[in-house]
């Protein structure tokens, strides 16, 4: 569940990478007070008045003039004296900005990256695969993990039969011994033999019992069910071990690559590092963007100053080219080209390892199923031995001693051909496993 829960992020993340294509709308707005108003005079201001003069066809500054002289007159700054000034107070051009309120809508469209939008589309699309794949590979550890549980249920639950058969096996003993022993054709040595070999086998029944309760409650675990849930196994009632095809001795592994999904997910990791180089390598190269803007303000100085909202319209474009930053930016993309290359070394050690398990799973099934073909002819000759040692008792050749090594050595035949079924199983299971080939059902989690 939570690896289904990684592809919809990985799903939703290349959709927030897409969305860097399109053009970015944004409004950004603010309230500011001032303690004081804004004044472009400190004092009140005289601006000398220029008059048309026709004699020279230009205009001239008006002077007050010495009358006896007609000199232009000086006044302590030594400054000629204008004869007309224009007044400009001092309030006139002082402006309220108590409470000032400013705001812009912005339209930001990418022209040119460096191609770092591609590589982050890209980067993001493999992210959404190799969250599928790592969702196929926990869902394959799930099946093997289930499996495992499954078939140590089935192996309790035999040897649970096979120990109930032996305490009868031993009960059964127990008590022709105790009527050998009135008969006075037995010693009580002999039956003290039995109770003991009969108390072992009871305790071991137990154990069996509580290990198989413990088993269930695994499997529930695993399945995702409560521990406490009560079920039936199909092969609990199995007698022989499910022998698939004869094991190949060699394979394609260029199919067996191709189908385990781990080695697609580390393929696809090797497809990320390439574009992340691509991102480092961006930042090296120009950056050009379209931008759009209108912005206003309260009060607003576009036809003097007013205190209500007016703004303007203005568009304009953005180039930012990286010139010199100590190498920075080029040992950034040569450590992404190095984590690239050990993407791929980390490529080829797992195609060497699945190599490896590939071979051992192949020979671990054949080496079980021969193991099996052993322990069910030993089986046989134990059953044999048995019943020879049980009539020989009877006729009263054999001692108890001889029939319970004979119980003794079928249980350990049983025991023996019980585990062996089941390794059987679990290795067909590990080599599909190893082959890529274990079959379970995928479901598309909803990424609406």
């Amino acid at each position: 569940m939570m690896s289904r829960q990684s592809i919809k992020t990985a799903h939703y993340q290349n959709r927030e990478a897409f969305a860097a294509y399109l053009p970015a709308l944004d409004f950004n707005g603010g309230y500011a007070y001032n303690q004081k108003d804004i004044s472009i005079f400190s004092h009140d201001q005289y601006l000398p008045i220029k008059t048309f003069d026709p004699a020279k066809g230009t205009y001239e500054f008006s002077l007050v003039t010495n009358p006896e002289t007609g000199m232009p007159v000086k006044g302590p700054d030594g400054q000629y004296i204008p004869k007309d000034v224009a007044y400009l107070p001092k309030d006139a051009m002082t402006y309220d900005i108590h409470n000032v309120f400013f705001g812009a809508v912005t339209l930001t469209q990418p022209l040119f990256m460096g191609g770092k939008i591609v590589a982050m589309n890209k980067i993001t699309r493999y992210a959404e695969h190799l969250a599928e794949q790592l969702n196929n590979s926990e869902a394959e550890n799930v099946v093997y993990a289930v499996d495992a549980a499954y078939w140590m249920v089935v192996s309790l639950k035999a040897k649970q039969k096979l120990a109930k058969s032996f305490v009868n096996l031993l009960d059964t003993l127990q008590h022709n011994v105790s009527l050998m022993v009135d008969q006075g054709v037995a010693t009580r040595s002999d039956l003290l033999s039995v109770d003991v070999k009969l108390n072992s086998a009871q305790v071991d029944l137990v154990k069996v019992d509580n290990g198989l309760s413990l088993a269930r409650m695994a499997l529930a675990q695993v399945c995702g069910l409560p521990v406490n849930t009560v079920f039936t196994l199909a092969d609990e009632d199995i007698d022989d071990a499910t022998v698939t095809a004869d094991i190949a001795r060699s394979y394609d592994m260029e199919e067996v690559y191709s189908r385990r999904p781990d080695l697609r997910a580390l393929e696809i990791g090797v497809n990320i590092a390439g574009q992340q180089k691509k991102v480092a390598m961006s930042d090296m190269l120009p950056k050009v963007a379209l931008i759009g803007a209108y912005g206003f303000s309260n009060p607003n100085m576009f036809n003097g100053f007013s205190k209500n909202f007016n703004g303007a319209f203005s568009v304009g474009a953005t180039v930012s080219i990286p010139i010199w930053h100590w190498g920075g930016n080029y040992n950034k993309y040569r450590a992404a080209k190095s984590e690239e290359t050990i993407m791929k070394l980390r490529l080829s050690d797992a195609r060497d390892m699945v190599d490896l398990q590939v071979n051992q799973a192949s020979f671990k099934a054949q080496e079980a199923r021969k193991t099996y073909s052993m322990t069910s002819t030993n089986l046989a000759k134990a059953d044999d031995n048995l019943r020879t040692a049980d009539l020989a008792f009877r006729e009263g050749i054999a001692t108890t001693d001889n029939v319970m090594e004979a119980q003794t050595a079928w249980l350990k035949a049983h025991s023996e051909q019980i585990d062996a079924m089941i390794d059987v199983q679990l290795c067909n299971t590990y080599l599909s496993k190893a082959l890529g080939t274990l079959q379970y059902q995928y479901t598309q989690p909803d990424l609406n």
